[in-house]
């Protein structure tokens, strides 16, 4: 396995398998990016956020989510944003310190 950091690709809730039925794994950037979707996932700030109405609230949530993935070593600090690009869908992007930017959306 190349790269610092691998993992198990988890693809919706399942382990993703290849055509023997062995898991398939990521490495690198694509890790980090699937460990901060289950961090984010795993801290509850993203459903909080989706189902709040307040705008201030929702800043509110999108700064912790900001927080949380900075402080994750892996992340340089002060590059997480997240930004909503409609009512229920938001993109996050930071820049890992080995593998440059990473993005997606919530």
């Amino acid at each position: 396995m190349s790269g610092d950091y691998f993992d198990i690709l988890i693809s919706g809730d399942s382990i993703a398998l290849d055509s023997f039925g062995l898991p398939l794994f990521v490495t690198g950037r694509e890790s980090i990016a699937q460990d901060i979707k289950n961090m984010i996932r795993e801290s509850g700030y993203l459903i909080d956020m989706i189902a709040e109405r307040n705008a201030q609230r929702v800043q509110y949530f999108m700064t912790l989510i900001e927080e949380l993935v900075e402080n994750d070593e892996r992340i340089r600090p002060g590059t997480a944003s997240l930004v909503r690009e409609t009512n229920d869908t938001f993109l996050l992007t930071a820049t890992t310190m080995k593998y440059g930017d990473v993005g997606f959306s919530l």
